[in-house]
């Protein structure tokens, strides 16, 4: 069997900050080829910690034999630099590689953001935020917390796993404040459910982290304009499938299309890929929606 050859890769500095790396994995089909899809890939990792490289490269590399342009970003880490830095710096990647585009051979009008865990929540803020569709042709978001104040609450409850405890202080120094009790009538922000003393809420500490708290969650940014997603998601995770299915249920309420797609057990992220119908999954519909 004949091993196939690497795919060229180079690191870039989207920013001036040293965190604000990003990696490009392409193949050079030569002069005159067509331009190429791209995706671009955002690590998980807590917001506190992870890598563009590690387990993940594999994952790029693979998708370049696909005939994808594969880019893999770092971001700023709490609680060095605090939301919504890392939203502004996946931005400011998106907007590297549009420019850039030209450097792989890349189409920068098909592009699409792929992300895990963490970094999955940073994806669909992509394809959410003001008119996300406009931004990318979609979004592949693997066991996203995209709601942070629902994994806080997770993480107070009784017999809360010790990595339900540690997302919930991943998400105060994500915020760099502690979320209170829910302002107003009693509705916390993009959950839909009413907030109380006994949901994981701290009276009293935070008040003012309620902006932060709302734009964090990406149900809140949820409109018509947004792009299509797949969210994918083990039904025993510490991150809830709820985190997934209640997006999903806003997104299509909203009228944009979206998939979920459920794995069964405590699949976590990367985790998901030992399900053999995961990546054929992810190639699929990413083929289907950066078609030219």
């Amino acid at each position: 069997m004949v091993t196939p050859e690497l795919p060229k890769f180079r690191t870039y500095a989207y920013g001036t900050d040293a965190a604000q790396k990003i990696d490009a994995y392409w193949r050079d089909k030569g002069a005159g080829a067509e331009a190429r899809p791209v995706v671009l890939f955002l690590h998980g990792g807590y917001w506190l910690h992870g890598d563009k490289g590690g387990g993940w490269k594999y994952v790029a590399r693979r998708l370049t034999e696909e005939g994808f342009v594969v880019l893999s970003a770092n971001y700023r880490l709490a609680p060095r630099a605090h939301w919504p830095a890392q939203r502004d710096d996946a931005l400011s990647a998106l907007d590297f590689v549009r420019r850039h585009a030209r450097l792989w051979n890349a189409d920068p009008s098909r592009v699409a953001v792929m992300g895990s865990s963490a970094g999955g929540q940073l994806a669909t803020q992509l394809g959410a935020l003001g008119k996300g569709g406009r931004r990318v042709r979609g979004v592949v978001a693997l066991s996203p917390p995209n709601n942070p104040f629902l994994a806080f609450k997770d993480g107070a409850k009784p017999g809360a796993t010790a990595t339900q405890r540690k997302l919930r202080r991943a998400v105060v120094d994500l915020l760099d404040c502690t979320p209170g009790a829910a302002p107003g009538p009693g509705t916390e922000p993009g959950a839909g459910t009413e907030a109380g003393t006994g949901d994981g809420g701290e009276p009293g500490t935070g008040t003012d982290c309620w902006p932060l708290v709302d734009d964090a969650s990406t149900l809140t940014h949820v409109s018509r304009g947004d792009a299509p997603m797949l969210l994918m998601h083990g039904t025993g995770d510490f991150v809830p499938v709820a985190q997934s299915t209640g997006l999903a249920a806003a997104l299509r309420a909203a009228g944009v299309k979206t998939t979920v797609k459920t794995v069964d057990g405590r699949l976590h992220a990367s985790q998901l890929l030992t399900d053999p119908d995961t990546y054929p999954t992810i190639v699929s519909w990413l083929k289907s929606h950066l078609k030219k």
